[in-house]
């Protein structure tokens, strides 16, 4: 049925609120009593937005294992160690969304994971094949063709002004 139908969300960009958005659209489709898988790729710590997810039983979150410092200050071995840990984070979270018939599959930051991390290859093909009805939605800073030609939706959050640029770290509560 038409209204069931599982479509490729992109929101990417530079600007605020990629990850704010997924999650929203995973308590609007938790609201609903349908299960959402959610994926973080190349994130430490767990934000509010995961402590908020804990509190509803149709959300799963799982996370990239040990990532403790951002990709461009990892050495070759944990860079190695990290590609292995976003395999396998992809490889558990399409099954799990298979498996509990979700209706929507989060890759938070898994756009940024394919530099070098997660195969495009791997993720394109896994996208030709979902599940039926799985909404996906997928969140980085860039957009590369191959996901481009796969999206229903793109959306490009744009950076005009951040209290970063002034030197205003990221705020518990706020940013995370």
């Amino acid at each position: 049925m038409a209204d069931q139908q599982g479509l490729v969300q992109i929101y990417y960009g530079d600007g605020k609120g990629k990850t704010t958005a997924a999650f929203g659209l995973a308590f609007r489709c938790a609201g609903w009593g349908r299960n959402v898988v959610i994926a973080q790729f190349l994130k430490s710590g767990a934000g509010g937005e995961v402590k908020a997810a804990e509190r509803f039983p149709e959300l799963t979150v799982l996370r990239t294992k040990d990532i403790h410092k951002f990709t461009f200050q990892m050495n070759d071995e944990e860079k190695a160690a990290t590609a292995v840990n976003c395999q396998e984070l992809f490889r558990q979270a399409t099954a799990l969304a298979a498996e509990q018939q979700a209706r929507l599959l989060v890759l938070d930051e898994a756009i940024d994971a394919t530099y070098g991390f997660l195969p495009m290859d791997e993720l394109c093909a896994w996208l030709d094949s979902r599940p039926e009805g799985l909404e996906v939605v997928i969140t980085g800073h860039s957009i590369p063709q191959e996901l481009a030609d796969r999206a229903d939706y793109i959306s490009h959050v744009v950076k005009e002004k951040h209290p970063y640029d002034r030197g205003v770290m990221a705020r518990k509560e706020i940013e995370f």
